[in-house]
């Protein structure tokens, strides 16, 4: 961290100086229907050479992934003059300009085009003829050695008529032309907050007559999708409160949980300091097995405001969006949010406490199936997140991905246990949370992190090697998963022939049939292979994601006789399958004969349910 800074203010003394006014960014938005936006910018400059950076390292994104290929059109202009450019052979995101003499603005005009659907986060899909999600960083450039946080940006958009928006921006006011003027923020503000636009939006009042206020905006392809039953706008103001009970403080002046429901644009949940971006389908509210599933993503993107936001591994806390990040401390700042999103999803009634239970089974069936742990450590997940985030899905269990998600829900239960076993139960990972993340500043900051400051922390709620505790559990290989916790917590993983609520629940919103832990496959209901698990039958039979099985025992493919062949292995054996691999036809024979397998929890009887206590209501009841 200190040879970064240093460098930084190598790099701060050799850059131009920059004029007092801010940048002005002018966005026209109105063809977002048509997947196209328009951007304006100004900046202030001083003669001389002058490097212009397009965002790359995205925060929350935790890669290089800024959609420099979406962006075109460029034209830089000095008084109406042209201004020519070239690229950075080595660095496709900076820009070199001579800016001549007696200039003192540069003017830029751009396009911004939609990305590649199977492009993640923020520069995936983002726009539909209904609604737009606005992410700034895709319409901004910055001078080379300024720090986001230094610069500051005037900013304004124009949207199509009848379009209303939210953001943590504020309202703004209306400009010259129709466009919206927002407050001048630093630049870093300005990327932290997204604006969710759309012809039908609703907001929510989630914390009424409080303060600081919250909000969940709501842009849907139509009136029924933003519709919220009474009875689930009191789960998510609930949100709000067990979250101030957790953490105490609260690192906001107002918080807006900005909600896309489309099946038009990229599904995911980005985290920011006063607000998240959280895309979901358009039926999540009117289909139960959506909105169960979904249940967990806004109490983890909510919970990213303190861990991920205000408090941040230094790694992470970069001054541009230039410098690479460090992502190996991202087992706090991703997983330990992934628990407590979990919990919370619990704790408010978004979930059920079994429906809790049963998502915690089947993830620690999934990561302890998963032959990649033979090979590679958690730890080393963490490290090469800014790859693994666009890895295929295609062979998932050989390659990890990004495991520190669900696995931190393993390794956080575990300390949670023993937190609350050696204090018998007057003390909690809560505890932590609390002291840790939750003091209230008032207003946004960044306070960063080391794995020193973590492990002292911990160790003032429960003294423990709580170092060597999590080396053990990160940094090594191991071919099981860390079930620790769930044994302290009072539970079992067990298989069962029937699978659990949650479970069919997971299926119907996938489409898909699940069979991981019997024939070690997924597979979609028409047939497509979605997934294989090596050194299960499926992988030794040969077969491969990608495929589409059109037979099964001599029979037309069907779901529900997929099922039956799984389930009459144990008085008939094994499976033949009958597959399409591009122009040929191939056959199958998968040696079983165990049955059908799906994972549950089940009660260790003497010990107390540690799970009913983690899952139960924390805060005040109104």
């Amino acid at each position: 961290m200190r040879r970064t800074l240093a460098v930084l203010a190598l790099v701060l003394a050799a850059s131009p100086a920059l004029a007092a006014p801010p940048l002005r960014l002018m966005v026209d938005a109105r063809e977002a229907p048509r997947h196209l936006l328009h951007g304006r910018l100004v900046l202030p400059v001083t003669p001389g050479p002058l490097t212009l950076l397009y965002p790359k390292w995205l925060p929350g994104e935790h890669s290089p992934n800024g959609p420099i290929n979406a962006f075109v059109g460029l034209h830089f202009t000095v008084k109406g003059r042209p201004l020519p450019w070239r690229r950075d052979p080595d660095d496709p995101y900076a820009f070199h300009l001579e800016v001549p003499a007696g200039a003192t603005e540069l003017e830029a005009t751009y396009d911004v085009l939609p990305s590649s659907p199977d492009v993640r986060f923020s520069s995936g899909p983002s726009s539909t003829g209904q609604l737009a999600l606005l992410s700034w960083n895709q319409l901004v450039l910055y001078p080379r050695g300024a720090r986001a946080h230094d610069l500051t940006v005037s900013a304004s958009l124009l949207l199509p008529a009848g379009w209303r928006f939210a953001t943590a921006l504020g309202a703004g006011h209306l400009a010259v032309g129709g466009a919206t003027q927002f407050p001048t923020v630093s630049l870093e503000m300005l990327v932290d907050s997204p604006v969710l636009a759309g012809r039908i939006l609703r907001t929510l009042d989630l914390s009424p007559g409080a303060s600081p206020p919250h909000t969940l905006a709501i842009a849907g392809e139509s009136a029924a999708a933003v519709g919220v039953s009474d009875d689930l706008l009191g789960h998510y103001r609930k949100l709000v409160a067990e979250a101030g009970t957790l953490f105490g403080g609260r690192p906001y002046q107002h918080y807006t949980f900005l909600l896309t429901l489309s099946d038009q644009v990229a599904h995911f949940g980005l985290e920011h300091h006063q607000s998240s971006d959280n895309r979901q389908p358009e039926r999540l509210f009117l289909e139960e097995p959506l909105r169960v599933l979904g249940a967990s993503l806004l109490p983890h993107e909510y919970v990213h405001s303190w861990n991920g936001k205000h408090r941040r591994p230094a790694g992470l806390a970069t001054p541009d969006f230039e410098q690479p990040m460090h992502t190996e401390l991202l087992w706090v700042y991703e997983w330990l949010t992934s628990y407590y999103g979990e919990v919370l999803a619990a704790r408010t009634g978004l979930r059920t406490a079994e429906e809790a239970r049963e998502g915690l089974a089947l993830t620690a069936a999934t990561l302890d199936a998963s032959p990649g742990r033979t090979w590679r450590s958690l730890g080393d997940t963490a490290v090469a997140a800014p790859v693994l985030y666009a890895a295929p899905r295609e062979w998932r269990g050989w390659r990890r991905g990004t495991d520190f998600y669900p696995e931190s829900q393993l390794i956080w239960l575990e300390a949670d246990t023993i937190i609350r076993g050696a204090s018998h139960g007057q003390r909690s990972l809560d505890d932590f949370c609390r002291a840790f993340h939750g003091r209230d500043p008032g207003a946004p900051t960044v306070v960063p992190y080391t794995l020193e400051d973590v492990v002292a922390g911990l160790n003032e709620v429960a003294p423990l090697d709580w170092k060597q505790f999590f080396a053990a559990r990160i940094d090594v290989p191991s071919a099981r998963a860390p079930m620790g916790g769930l044994a302290a917590a009072g539970w079992n993983l067990v298989y069962r022939e029937t699978p659990t609520r949650f479970i069919k629940l997971a299926e119907q919103a996938g489409k898909a049939i699940d069979l991981t832990f019997s024939l070690g496959l997924v597979v979609r209901e028409d047939g497509v292979v979605v997934d294989v698990l090596p050194g299960t039958p499926a992988a030794r039979a040969g077969l491969a994601p990608g495929m589409r099985l059109v037979a099964v025992s001599g029979r037309r493919f069907t779901g529900e006789l997929l099922r039956q062949a799984v389930r009459d292995t144990r008085t008939r054996p094994d499976v033949d399958l009958l597959a399409e691999n591009g122009d040929l036809f191939t056959s199958h024979h998968l040696a079983y004969r165990e049955g059908a397998r799906y994972p549950a929890l089940e009660r260790i009887a003497g010990r107390p349910d540690l799970l009913e206590a983690i899952y139960r209501s924390a805060a005040p009841s109104r």
